[in-house]
């Protein structure tokens, strides 16, 4: 339904009103750069990750795991929590890693200059070249999975900053946004539903940085623990793409992704940072709030 009380005439000129509303307002603003001076912690590996448990930071936790759990010892890391609702992000020494202020950002310092590696996308391909994994080696399977990989990035834009920002996240819930994104994140929904109704993942017969890149955005939507739209979406009807989200969730090195930098949710959940193997089973949020009578 219309309702011409809720049109809107663009002015001549766009003028930034700070209160805007809505949840995360408060880490959106139209220029970039630092606001305050902070350096960026450094752990003994040479892997440093700034990140947050979010589907993108999610998916380059996932792969260090994977690497971990493939042999490939170079890929330990530590992993230090940027909370973007703090505006840790805005941080010289984030935006020198990376000038967009998005998570995650990767400082590699194994060679001999540092190497930073900004949005989620380049970082997977920068590790699964680094360590030969995860990324076919024949020119046909490379160029399918690189499809996959670069369809997520430029997909997930309409399911988070679209669907998700107008059904979870706005001030007031307005039917022409919802019903445009839902729309089409059906339609992607369906392509991924029909590409894994011939395809046991999505590049092919092998687990890549395909279904890394995807899985915490799609997987996660289709296994309703995404914006709490899982009925909304009937996500129950592309059996295929339940298939493999539920065969890649089960996966050891996915579950161990998740936690890392997650600052919300059961504390059991939550390792905010990671430094060692060992700190999945000494370090998270239930086993330091046992050990130190607190939450905080």
């Amino acid at each position: 339904m219309n309702d011409s009380s809720n049109s809107y005439t663009p002015p001549k000129f766009w003028v930034w009103q700070k209160p805007n509303g809505g949840q995360f307002a408060s880490i959106n603003r139209p220029v970039a750069g630092p606001t305050h001076e902070k350096a960026l912690p450094v752990g003994r590996h040479p892997l440093q990750l700034y990140s947050l448990a979010t589907p993108n930071g999610v998916k380059v936790t996932v792969l260090l795991e994977e690497l971990l759990n493939a042999g490939h010892s170079g890929a330990e890391y530590d992993a230090w929590p940027i909370r973007i609702s703090d505006g840790d992000q805005f941080g010289s020494g984030f935006v020198d890693v990376n000038p967009n202020s998005k998570i995650p950002a990767l400082l590699d310092r194994s060679g001999a200059m540092p190497m930073r590696v900004f949005e989620s996308g380049a970082i997977l391909l920068h590790l699964a070249e680094k360590f030969g994994a995860f990324l076919p080696a024949d020119p046909a399977g490379r160029a399918e999975c690189l499809n996959w990989l670069f369809w997520q990035m430029g997909s997930a834009p309409y399911l988070g900053g679209g669907f998700g920002h107008f059904y979870a996240y706005a001030p007031s819930k307005l039917e022409y946004p919802i019903d445009r994104f839902a729309m089409e994140v059906k339609r992607q929904l369906d392509v991924l539903d029909r590409r894994l109704a011939d395809s046991a993942y999505l590049a092919g017969d092998d687990y890549t940085i395909a279904d890394i890149a995807v899985w915490p955005w799609y997987g996660a939507l289709a296994l309703g623990q995404l914006y709490d739209a899982a009925e909304f979406l009937q996500v129950d009807s592309y059996v295929n793409l339940q298939r493999w989200a539920k065969q890649i969730a089960a996966r050891p090195a996915v579950q161990r992704g998740r936690m890392v930098n997650r600052t919300w949710g059961e504390p059991a959940g939550q390792l905010w940072e990671r430094h060692e193997a060992s700190d999945f089973d000494s370090k998270t949020q239930d086993k330091v709030a046992a050990a130190t009578g607190s939450t905080g």
